[in-house]
């Protein structure tokens, strides 16, 4: 599949961490997702139903990101994946990356983070176990 719906560099406020500091203070966390599906239907009728809404999808992420606290980052992916592939059919699979972009760590970096991808068939076989 190599249509897909594109969130980049979206930055909310969270809770996460395995550090009591983490939770208490928060901190930012910028979210990327890419969603494969067909959208070849949606560019020839111009039709908002044939195409994955971002802005649905922005709020789904936003509401797991600032909502309960994970104490992993892992965890948080996993959430916005498994939230996104059950909510919309025409999702066939979602890459979603994590970043903690101001990290308490010896040396300089960027931020550090996490990229997992999961499939339709992920999320069906996670339903059978």
């Amino acid at each position: 599949m190599r249509d897909k719906v594109l969130l980049s560099g979206m930055t909310f406020f969270g809770r996460h961490g395995v550090a009591k500091a983490e939770n208490e203070l928060g901190q930012k966390f910028e979210v990327d997702i890419e969603i494969s599906t067909d959208l070849k239907q949606a560019g020839s009728t111009d039709r908002l139903e044939y195409t994955i809404n971002y802005a649905e999808v922005y709020y789904l992420v936003k509401h797991i990101v600032e909502g309960e606290p994970h104490k992993l980052i892992e965890s948080v992916a996993e959430d916005v994946a498994k939230r996104v592939l059950s909510h919309y059919e025409r999702a066939v699979d979602i890459r979603v990356r994590v970043m903690k972009p101001a990290v308490a760590v010896p040396g300089m970096v960027r931020g550090l983070g996490v990229e997992i991808y999961r499939s339709r068939q992920d999320l069906f076989d996670q339903r059978r176990e």
